[in-house]
């Protein structure tokens, strides 16, 4: 797996993930590769400073969060276009059933309903008991709150 730090002619910037360099090239050239942000498919690479595992105490292992140094606006920026971009794509590829989530999820997961991506909300009592049901769901913490003023 290979990351690209990419760009569209508005300077938004994203990362891409490809299986190769030749699979990204082939999906630039068949307009498959779009800014999640503007959806413009003029996107070409942006530098990109190399990773250096220097080993000792400075490494960090997977999954640990690196925090922003003080007054590090440009780490604060793209932690924000990531949000939004998160935002973005899962109000464009969910259907909120509001307060009816649980018992959509129920439907769909025991066939009485047309399995699609669906958000909402529940209690944890009504979280819990669709885990215990086998029915596969995540909550988002507050701060994600996704409502359909996103930007």
């Amino acid at each position: 797996m290979i990351v690209f730090n990419l760009i569209c002619p508005d300077e938004h910037k994203f990362e891409g993930w490809f299986a190769s360099s030749d699979v990204f090239e082939r999906q630039l050239v068949d307009g498959l590769v779009t800014c999640p942000m503007c959806g413009d498919a003029n996107i070409r690479k942006a530098l990109a400073a190399p990773r250096l595992n220097l080993g000792g105490e400075a490494t960090r292992h997977a999954g640990e969060s690196v925090p922003a140094p003080e007054g590090d606006q440009a780490y604060l920026g793209s932690q924000h276009m990531l949000l939004t971009q998160f935002k973005r794509f899962i109000l464009a590829n969910t259907e909120n059933v509001g307060a009816e989530f649980a018992e959509r999820a129920r439907r769909m997961h025991y066939g009485e309903e047309d399995h699609r991506n669906i958000r909402g909300k529940v209690s944890r009592d009504e979280a819990a008991a669709l885990n215990e049901e086998g029915i596969a769901s995540f909550s988002l913490p507050p701060e994600l709150m996704l409502d359909e003023s996103v930007q």
